[in-house]
């Protein structure tokens, strides 16, 4: 080999082409950790055009202190975003580079629309649930409270468009809307009653069950006070209670007796 000129000069060029990438590598790392180039600025902007509302320098400030590594050549973007959509209220967050020592953050804000469960969460317009705090949501609009198995949370919501629609004729709005593990549908309206609509036997088995109960709902209230709660489960009738209740009871010769009126929710009772 040691007489082979050809061989030698491949040997000797490919040395010196290693030679020299990694004298170029040493030479872009020292570059790149200069001073100059150190993050001096990380600078946050909304996504879109309704600002940003919830999230603020000292929530940024507290979220993000001292998770976010490198400079501008070295600093993992996704690593950024991912420390920015755990700041609370942040429902994604977008990171770009700007020359020479600068981060961009876009970020889209949370919209609350109602709590979620019993644990604090609260559930957004777009079907997500995220953890923040309640109060300052409660600053924008009162929250309708949902619940419901993991994973229905988009359900729930468009289940929740529906029957604000469907009971818009009674100027009713639902209060709060569960769905339980058996995937049984109830709503409460902001009248105080509660409504069990059950379990959907086909597309249409919600609907129909609303639209039942707002044709006769009119001819329940003007005979009854107060009505607490209304079961739709049934198929051609319905179940009801409310503290103003007057039912006929039978006398001892067969004919009705005068009405008993329920009170305080105590149970109705025939005479002896």
């Amino acid at each position: 080999m040691w007489h082979d000129a050809k061989s030698l000069n491949t040997t000797a060029n490919g040395l010196l082409a290693a030679v020299l990438v990694v004298c170029v590598a040493a030479g872009v790392w020292w570059v790149s950790q200069r001073p100059m180039f150190d993050l001096r600025t990380i600078k946050v902007e909304s996504a879109d055009d309704k600002g940003l509302r919830h999230v603020n320098y000292l929530t940024l400030r507290s979220g993000t202190l001292g998770r976010i590594k490198g400079n501008f050549f070295t600093t993992n973007l996704e690593s950024v975003r991912g420390v920015f959509e755990s700041v609370p209220w942040v429902r994604r967050a977008s990171v770009r580079r700007e020359w020479p020592n600068q981060l961009i953050v876009a970020l889209e804000e949370h919209e609350a629309l109602g709590t979620w469960g019993e644990d604090g969460r609260l559930l957004s317009v777009k079907g997500d649930v995220f953890t923040a705090n309640v109060a300052e949501a409660e600053d924008d609009h009162e929250l309708p409270a949902f619940a419901g198995p993991d994973g229905s949370e988009k359900e729930v919501l468009a289940t929740y468009v529906q029957l604000a629609k469907w009971f818009a004729p009674l100027k009713m709005v639902p209060e709060t809307l569960s769905l339980s593990s058996r995937y049984a549908w109830t709503v409460k309206l902001d009248n105080g009653m509660s409504v069990a609509l059950g379990r959907e036997q086909n597309h249409t088995t919600l609907k129909a069950r609303v639209d039942r109960l707002v044709g006769i709902y009119p001819q329940l209230a003007s005979r009854l006070e107060n009505i607490d709660t209304i079961d739709m489960r049934y198929q051609n009738g319905l179940a009801l209670s409310s503290a103003g209740l007057v039912i006929p009871a039978e006398g001892k010769d067969g004919r009705p007796a005068p009405a008993i009126r329920k009170k305080n929710g105590s149970p109705i009772k025939k005479p002896a």
